[in-house]
Order: structure tokens, then C-alpha cells, then sequence
């Protein structure tokens, strides 16, 4: 008979791959709330930073008590990875959902999310740059596919061809610079640890509060400056149809799309890898949509549902061919290698202690 030891070592990547899995589709649920409770907020006249300033001030507040209960030297460990979490709260945080609030003031919240979710196949790109590897022919064929459901999704085409079509060019960069920032989110989660006690790798509870503090200040501070408009209001907002102060969607942007999804997530890259964790985080946009239908009314064309259709198809041909292109002969994580480095000799430092799938 095996040893004790032999039994349950095979179960322990499968045991991380379900439980990433798990915190993963949790995360882009919660996600998915972002887009509706931040346009009710522009729809009562707050301008997009200002909706981005409080979703991020608020959610830095509740996980900096949560984090302080759960791990009280979260903020020397924060200090200690300050590039990390700088870089993190920059782009990834304030970066991707300033652009994204800017993008949903333009476009509806369907439209601008998908455009946020190319972020995969700019993954895909940044392997192949960074490792010098072309994709597969697999790869090439998932993105050709997304790029057409995406012509579809923006109405480019229509009965009378493409010298008809009317895009809001202004919503497309903000969805596309969104999409960027998303992409950074993807690969730089990576570098955090499973949640377990380890020395070279941030943990997901200091990263995710040190992070939306890091990224509520910068937001503030554009507004401040003057860099972006900052507009507040009292009004009530309108969410499924119900008349309720500000207050409430402002609190609920801090806690479920903020502090709750962005743990998560963390949690969730950190044991599947960016590749997979960015195909599960699709499903963000199919909850997103549900939830504007939901709260704010928004409806989609159907050939904008056919076009996301073959968006997410293509997006799933590209992430799961690249599962296979991001690895070499000997199965080295070429992700892996091509992230940024933190230590002076450049060793990745949540290499050794992050799960996979």
C-alpha cells in the first residue's frame, strides 16, 4: 500500500486549480457590478472620475480594516514591496477603471466591458513579444475571430455595408486603454503569493489594500489637479428602477466590485495563472451585461449578441492554444519568465509559490 504522503500529493495542484477556480468566477461576478452601479452614479450627474474616486476610496477603507484584522503587518509588508504595489495600484487599479468609467460614460456597459476583455488576447501578445515564441496557428485564428465579433459588437457593420456605420470613437480608445491596464491586472497578480506564509512574494490581502489606497489617492489626486474633471452630486440614483439616495450605490462599489472582487481575483490569478484566470474572467462580461439589464435597463441589438458570442469564442480559442504556446520544450511557464522583475537579480518572485493549472 502507498504511503500516506503518495496519496495525497497529486491532489494538491487539482485542489489549487478548484479552488482558484472558484475564487476566480467569484471575482469577475462581482466584477460584473461595477459597470451598472457606477453609470447610475453618471447618470445622476457624478462625472467619471468622481464615481472611480469614491468606488476606490471606499473599497481602500473597508479592505484596510479587513486587512488590518486579518494580517496586522500588512502595511510593513506593503512598504517592503512598495514598487509592486505602486505599479499595481497605478495601472492596473486606478488605470483600468478610470478608462473604463470613461469608456461606459460613452458606450453602453455591454459594450465597453468586451472592449475592456481583449485584454487576453494583449496577454498574448506580450508573451509572444516577451519571449520571442510566435503563437500557433490556433492562437492567430482565436484572435482573427475576436477582432471579427468585436466589428460586429461596435456596429461597424450594417445593412449597408461599413460607410454607414456610427462608432463612438472617443468610448473605443477609453475601452481600448481599459483593455491595456486590464492586461497588466493579469500578469502582474501572478507575482503575488497563494495566500500562504512565504518571503518572496506579496500576499493577495496586502496587495488588494495597499493597492486600492495606492490607486483611490491617484485618482483623487488627478481630480484635484484639475487632469480630470471631478464632478459630485447629491442626487438620487435609479438602480432597477428604485429611487435610492447615493450613498447606496457608492457603498456597494466600495464593497462588492472593489474590496470583495479584487481579493478574490487575486487570489484566484495567483493559483490558476494568468492565462487561464483570464478566460474565467470573461464570464465578467456576461455578468456585467445581466446586471445593467438588471439595474439600469440597458438592452443589446442581437447582432451585438451574436458579435460577443464570437468575441468570447475566439477569446477562449486564443487563452486555451496559448496554454501551450506559453510553455517551451522543457515546460518552462514562459509567462512566468516574462514578467517584471522585482529583485535586483530579476528572479520572479512568486515563481516558487503560486499554484497552476
Amino acid at each position: 500500500m502507498a504511503a500516506p504522503g503518495t496519496l495525497t500529493t497529486p491532489r494538491a495542484p487539482v485542489d489549487q486549480f478548484r479552488v482558484g477556480l472558484m475564487l476566480a468566477v467569484g471575482s469577475a461576478f462581482a466584477f460584473g457590478m461595477s459597470g451598472p452601479l457606477g453609470k447610475s452614479l453618471m447618470v445622476a450627474g457624478w462625472s467619471p472620475t468622481a464615481a472611480v474616486t469614491a468606488r476606490l476610496a471606499g473599497g481602500a477603507l473597508l479592505m484596510a480594516v479587513f486587512a488590518t484584522v486579518a494580517r496586522p503587518g500588512w502595511v510593513r509588508e506593503a512598504a517592503a514591496h512598495w514598487r509592486t504595489v505602486a505599479a499595481y495600484g497605478a495601472v492596473p487599479i486606478a488605470g483600468a477603471q478610470l478608462f473604463y468609467y470613461n469608456a461606459v460614460s460613452h458606450l453602453s456597459v455591454g459594450v465597453a466591458l468586451l472592449l475592456e476583455y481583449t485584454a487576453p488576447l494583449l496577454v498574448v501578445a506580450w508573451v509572444w513579444a516577451s519571449t520571442r515564441r510566435r503563437p500557433s496557428r490556433l492562437t492567430l485564428a482565436g484572435v482573427a475571430l475576436a477582432v471579427a465579433g468585436i466589428v460586429l459588437v461596435l456596429g461597424l457593420v450594417d445593412s449597408d455595408g461599413f460607410a454607414s456605420a456610427h462608432i463612438n470613437l472617443t468610448g473605443v480608445g477609453w475601452g481600448m486603454a481599459a483593455a491595456v491596464c486590464a492586461a497588466c491586472y493579469f500578469v502582474m497578480s501572478e507575482r503575488v503569493s497563494t495566500g500562504e506564509e512565504d518571503s518572496g512574494s506579496v500576499h493577495p490581502i496586502t496587495l488588494a489594500a495597499a493597492g486600492l489606497a495606492v490607486g483611490g489617492a491617484l485618482t483623487a489626486l488627478l481630480g484635484a489637479l484639475g487632469v480630470m474633471p471631478m464632478t459630485f452630486t447629491a442626487n438620487d440614483t435609479v438602480i432597477a428602477g428604485w429611487t435610492t439616495s447615493w450613498v447606496v450605490p457608492v457603498v456597494a462599489l466600495g464593497l462588492i466590485p472593489t474590496a470583495i472582487a479584487y481579493t478574490l481575483g487575486i487570489m484566484g490569478i495567483a493559483r490558476l495563472r494568468p492565462r487561464f484566470a483570464s478566460l474565467v474572467g470573461l464570464a465578467e462580461v456576461l455578468f456585467a451585461v445581466l446586471a445593467a439589464w438588471v439595474l439600469l435597463g440597458e438592452s443589446i441589438t442581437t447582432v451585438q449578441a451574436i458579435g460577443g458570442a464570437v468575441v468570447l469564442a475566439g477569446l477562449v480559442l486564443a487563452r486555451q492554444a496559448d496554454r501551450n504556446d506559453a510553455r517551451d520544450a522543457a515546460g518552462r511557464d514562459l509567462v512566468a519568465e516574462a514578467m517584471w522583475p522585482e529583485t535586483p537579480g530579476g528572479k520572479h518572485p512568486g515563481a516558487d509559490s503560486v499554484g497552476s493549472s
